[in-house]
């Protein structure tokens, strides 16, 4: 699988925004930490507009046949934006210098409140919840810089008027 855009770009664009690299990371390392960053930001399919231009067998959630921007401008659907394709250079940064950060694995059952260790006590805030959808989601980091990217191109939310 590929991630969006290349390691020369991912490079560059990591460079530019002063981020530095672990010394002796390899291309081979920078090609997995994109598939991870690219598969972040494909979470966020449900909420793009259009439809994959390669149907259901198509590996990402970009390029996307029927896009558009929140403001309502025509992507075209053969083009991946730019935007997403940093957006997922911004994930495969943080996944390469912190490999599984963006994606946790959540398991309800075993969710600890509290934790003691010697004379250290500390006392987690626990969600009521046990819906999976709401702990996923108090699990899962909000990274404001991918969500600044993304924005232009999710769909707005239009609250519905509801009819009795």
């Amino acid at each position: 699988m590929a991630g969006y855009g290349t390691n020369d770009g991912f490079t560059a664009y990591a460079t530019e925004a002063g981020y530095v690299f672990p010394d002796g990371t390899t291309d081979a390392q920078k090609t997995a930490a994109r598939q991870r960053g690219s598969l972040v930001i494909d979470r966020y399919e449900p909420k793009f507009s259009g439809r994959r231009t390669g149907g259901y067998s198509q590996e990402r959630a970009w390029p996307r046949t029927g896009a558009t921007t929140y403001y309502g401008e025509a992507i075209p659907s053969t083009e991946t934006p730019a935007a997403i394709i940093n957006a997922s250079y911004e994930a495969a940064f943080l996944e390469l210098t912190n490999p599984g950060s963006l994606s946790p694995v959540v398991n309800g059952a075993e969710a600890v409140k509290r934790e003691k260790i010697g004379k250290i006590e500390t006392e987690y805030a626990v969600s009521a919840s046990t819906d999976i959808d709401d702990l996923v989601a108090l699990s899962t980091p909000v990274v404001t810089t991918i969500e600044a990217l993304l924005w232009p191109f999710l769909v707005p939310c239009i609250p519905g008027a509801l009819v009795v």
